[in-house]
């Protein structure tokens, strides 16, 4: 395994990067606009986009935002006073758990998700660029690094 990185690789993660902070700009911002925080957005996202058998306990959201299990009720502590959640014991273990949106909550995540997607017609070409010229750099330095052994 090459242990540098060729100048065009340095550009290429630089380009990627930037692409990547600027949709997760743009997320923030329409998130405050709607006055959640983004993680109390990416919450809502979490819940509504769970796999098909996948339920939202806690320790799954968690997960899912890489966020620490105390943290993960403190925030959905918050979007329940919001009334965008709210929560159930589970079915089949009654300390866990379950994670629901209202209608509330669906209302606002489907505003975001529709300016989201509105966004990704934008700044998804760009951020595709930038990711296939990230994997040409590194398959050309590769490429060089193979030829020079």
């Amino acid at each position: 395994m090459r242990m540098d990185l060729s100048l065009a690789e340095y550009r290429a993660l630089a380009q990627f990067r930037y692409q990547i902070r600027r949709y997760l700009h743009f997320s923030e911002e329409q998130a405050r606009s709607y006055g959640l925080e983004p993680q109390q957005h990416q919450l809502l996202l979490a819940i509504k986009g769970l796999p098909e058998g996948i339920q939202p306990t806690i320790g799954e959201l968690a997960d899912r935002l890489q966020l620490k299990h105390h943290s993960m009720v403190e925030l959905v502590d918050r979007l329940e006073k919001h009334g965008y959640v709210t929560r159930a014991s589970g079915t089949d273990d009654r300390r866990q758990v379950i994670v629901h949106l209202t209608r509330a909550g669906a209302r606002v995540l489907r505003q975001l998700s529709l300016a989201h997607r509105s966004e990704l017609d934008t700044a998804g070409p760009a951020l595709s660029t930038a990711l296939r010229s990230l994997r040409k750099a590194r398959a050309i330095a590769s490429e060089a690094a193979g030829s020079a052994a």
